[in-house]
């Protein structure tokens, strides 16, 4: 006997969202995270799609979000080349085409609403050891006397869990990011300005700007090693002066970026979700969208299920085959856009501009950008 119907592992913005998804479903759940309670104190910048919305909203737990800034329009150019495309919020019939707030928020507006609402055990552990049965599956903790058993474990945790093989490709890329501000206002436009070393992300944010600025690893540590106004002349030199002089920019953090994609997402009694199952370069802000649309199509197939079914093999192919396009989708989506565009090749830059400039002058293609965007494979 199982003492859980589903085990979830990891309590970050996906697991809680998964959850949060299945309580008052009947099931018996549990959330194993190995963090103790409390503000998480990250401010990697997070855009939001209308999809995640949606989905935040179902959840419950949109209006604590309220604070998130809208983007309405996403403005995409290639520095020293022709062509570009704009998306716009009214052409694609959505109120925004995102939102953009600090991972720790979303991050701990979710754990509190976990905390408060009862219906899910949470168990403050680290993974020691997983062990998958045909009936059910174990884990076990790495220090003292937890071992909790599941008919399903859901593995939302990005760590190094021995739960599926990841192929990792190092895009020799890291990413620098800080809040800036500008003499002209943001009018909640985003921008993604391709350069050769990697892509320059302004996104609005409050009254001032989220920086993610992909670059190589070295020029990365030498932005965050120089002064502000020396800082501020770098950004100006690659971003240009559309949104008139940068003024101000916070303290700086930089970290490595690679794709990393698990080869098998469900196995018999086990399934990986969001970072535990892909990690994506930042271009495009595909990453925790794509983890909340795995939780909630889960959570979707179970509350379908059969208690008796939960974690058995036709589960494991329905998920595996629900998710397979839009994870595909997502994963060549971000992939492509770093391979095309982290150059300074002639004929790339010419089909590049070419590319951008047909996009901007066709309007169905450009809608369909903007929905696989905003809701995923099946928008």
């Amino acid at each position: 006997m199982a003492d859980y119907d589903v085990l979830i592992i990891g309590g970050g913005p996906v697991g809680a969202a998964l959850a949060l998804a299945l309580r008052g479903t009947g099931l018996v759940l549990g959330l194993l995270e190995a963090r103790a309670p409390g503000v998480t104190a990250d401010a990697r910048p997070i855009a939001l799609s209308h999809g995640s919305r949606l989905i935040l909203e179902r959840l419950g737990v949109w209006e604590q979000l309220a604070g998130a800034t809208p983007i309405r329009r996403i403005h995409v150019s290639q520095r020293g080349g022709f062509g570009r495309i704009e998306l716009d919020a009214r052409q694609a019939g959505v109120p925004a085409l995102g939102y953009v707030l600090d991972y720790g928020q979303i991050s701990d507006v979710l754990a509190r609403a976990l905390e408060t609402g009862g219906g899910v055990d949470l168990i403050r552990a680290t993974v020691g050891a997983l062990d998958s049965g045909t009936n059910a599956a174990a884990v076990v903790a790495a220090a003292g006397n937890v071992r909790v058993s599941a008919r399903l474990l859901a593995v939302a945790d990005g760590g190094a869990l021995p739960v599926a093989r990841l192929r990792v490709r190092d895009y020799g890329q890291a990413a620098v990011s800080a809040r800036v501000a500008c003499s002209l206002p943001h009018q909640n436009v985003a921008y993604e300005r391709f350069t050769p070393e990697g892509p320059l992300a302004l996104l609005p944010l409050g009254e001032a700007l989220a920086l993610v600025w992909t670059t190589t690893p070295e020029r990365a540590r030498q932005l965050c090693d120089l002064n502000e106004a020396g800082f501020l002349e770098r950004l100006q030199e690659s971003f240009g002066n559309r949104l008139g002089r940068f003024s101000s920019a916070s303290r700086r953090a930089w970290f490595p970026l690679a794709l990393k994609v698990a080869d098998r997402i469900a196995d018999p009694r086990t399934v990986v979700v969001g970072n535990a199952a892909q990690v994506l370069h930042p271009v495009a802000g595909q990453g925790l969208n794509l983890g909340l649309r795995d939780a909630w199509e889960l959570a979707a197939l179970l509350r379908d299920c059969d208690r008796a079914h939960i974690g058995g093999p036709e589960l494991i192919r329905a998920y595996s085959s629900r998710r397979r396009l839009d994870r595909g989708g997502g994963i060549l989506l971000t992939d492509s856009l770093v391979r095309l565009f982290s150059n300074d090749l002639a004929a790339l830059k010419l089909a590049r501009g070419l590319g951008l400039a047909a996009l901007g002058v066709i309007p169905p293609a450009r809608d369909f950008l903007a929905r696989r965007m905003i809701f995923g494979a099946r928008g």
